[in-house]
């Protein structure tokens, strides 16, 4: 293995099944066999033999119910997915991997591999991931017996579940879950907008009508139906109020089962297996950014941790956004593209260009951490088809916390950067745990069977401090209104942890 080789992309693959449970257990998959299936087809899509016994290194980008301490194996638990994955495809790597939690983790691993090949570490790595919610949740629902566990006895190193990206102040407040998080992003770009939820429902639903006419077109898509707008941005028994302003349609569908596969060597070892030139796609950039806790964030309109990734990938591959050809930007929520187009300078509104090449987490399918290795897997088809053109993938983990970006081409860079990693300098907004008097900044409103159930509220103080507080009943009528309430004083009253508040 020799340092300085270039890193090269040589076999992508992707898997997909629509069993539910409704017709028995026959042919019933696991998040194994989902792995197993795509990483053969990555295998056979590099056109040459031997690649399995080639692979030194294997990553797992870590499925759900690993995501979550305590979480339970409904169906019994598979103790080691690396092991069992490369006992299954024939490969024996010296290294294996099982990532952290997040959906930043296909690409992270990506410009992991590829600098690690540089280094002259490894030569060979495969990566790959899956989910079977879909599965999971119709064997429940039916009654149906499947069993997904296993183990082996191979070592390899489990990277854990990470920090929390969430605070106890959060926490307390209701702030629990992936949509809350995002609706108060959200709704702070609504409000600089100037938009009621009416209006920023529309501006949603155009943004994602595109992306639902590709996943429509994605042989493995999970939700392959072209939506219009009216029927993106108007509530309804199929398009349900989550947390305002989200409707069902808005929010990645995680009741999939999918799985994607990448290949990453050195060229001299592509050279050695006879792959051909018209398969290698090439990592010409690599960035990644982190940021803090939502409730200390200096900005709710955007995200840093875009920004710097994006720019960290695009000065190592020396173009601009402008020279990018095709995109795949993590689409989890609305927010999530209108702040990576940010960062890009890319006007969603008349740029030409797709901003999926899947079909986006809500209609091609969100298969928790590993979607973007389907993005990964795309871009590479994309760009053997249209050779010599640049495509930026953006990976996306927790609330806009963890982004890893690459910039892709069929050409071959004159030299390599590994990747630039980049967390936010210590600016955090300090909170405020005492009853006061503030303006809204940004807020959301979620949803139960019986409808409004509870309000949240970010508000800012005079003296630049942030509360955090619950509506009264009075003021969850008012957060229900169409008009945004952005910008409107409110009062504070906190008792213990938690803080109710009222308009002024």
């Amino acid at each position: 293995m020799a340092k300085g080789d270039l890193p090269v992309l040589v076999g992508v693959g992707q898997s997909l099944s629509q069993w539910d449970g409704t017709a028995g257990p026959a042919g019933a998959p696991s998040p194994l066999s989902l792995m197993v299936d795509a990483s053969k087809a990555a295998l056979a899509d590099t056109g040459a033999a031997g690649i399995a016994e080639a692979i030194d290194t294997l990553a797992v980008v870590r499925i759900f119910e690993d995501s979550v301490r305590g979480a339970p194996h409904p169906h019994g638990h598979n103790t080691n997915l690396p092991g069992t994955l490369a006992r299954d495809i024939g490969a024996a790597p010296a290294h294996l991997i099982y990532e952290t939690v997040g959906g930043q983790s296909p690409q992270a691993l990506v410009n992991e591999m590829a600098a690690k090949v540089f280094e002259g570490e490894i030569e060979c790595a495969l990566i790959s991931g899956s989910e079977a919610n879909r599965a999971s949740k119709g064997a429940r629902r039916h009654g149906v017996e499947i069993n997904w566990a296993d183990g082996a006895d191979a070592e390899y190193e489990d990277r854990g579940t990470g920090p929390m990206m969430l605070s106890r102040e959060e926490i307390k407040h209701g702030i629990v879950a992936p949509a809350y998080f995002y609706a108060l992003f959200e709704n702070a770009i609504a409000a600089r907008e100037g938009r009621s939820r009416s209006e920023h429902r529309k501006a949603m639903a155009q943004l994602f009508q595109p992306f639902t006419a590709v996943a429509a077109k994605n042989p493995y898509s999970q939700f392959p139906v072209e939506h219009s707008v009216e029927f993106l941005s108007t509530p309804s028994k199929a398009n349900y109020e989550y947390a305002d302003p989200f409707l069902k349609w808005f929010i990645a569908q995680d009741a999939v089962n999918q799985g994607a596969a990448a290949i990453v060597m050195s060229s001299s070892k592509a050279d050695e297996l006879g792959i051909a030139e018209d398969k290698r796609v090439y990592l010409h950039g690599a960035g990644e950014g982190s940021d803090d806790f939502i409730s200390v964030r200096p900005r709710l309109d955007g995200s840093f941790a875009m920004e710097a990734a994006i720019s960290r990938a695009l000065d190592q591959s020396g173009k601009t956004a402008a020279d990018m050809a095709h995109f795949d930007l993590y689409s989890c929520f609305p927010c999530a593209v209108f702040s990576s187009t940010q960062a890009l300078g890319v006007d969603w509104k008349t740029d030409k260009r797709p901003l999926t090449l899947t079909g986006g987490l809500p209609f091609f399918g969100g298969p928790g951490n590993n979607y973007s290795l389907h993005g990964i897997a795309e871009m590479v088809a994309k760009l053997r088809g249209d050779a010599g053109t640049f495509g930026l993938v953006l990976a996306n983990g927790g609330w806009m916390t963890k982004e890893a970006v690459g910039v892709y081409s069929t050409a071959k860079p004159a030299e390599f950067t590994p990747v630039a990693r980049y967390a936010r300098p210590a600016e955090e907004i300090e909170l405020c745990t005492e009853s006061c008097v503030a303006k809204l900044e940004t807020f959301t409103v979620t949803h139960g069977k019986e409808g409004p159930n509870k309000g949240i509220i970010f508000a800012r103080l005079p003296d630049g401090r942030r509360a955090l507080a619950n509506a009264s009943p009075a003021a969850l009528a008012v957060l229900r209104e169409d008009a945004s309430p952005v910008g409107r004083s409110v009062k504070i009253t906190v008792d213990g942890e938690t803080g109710t508040f009222d308009f002024t």
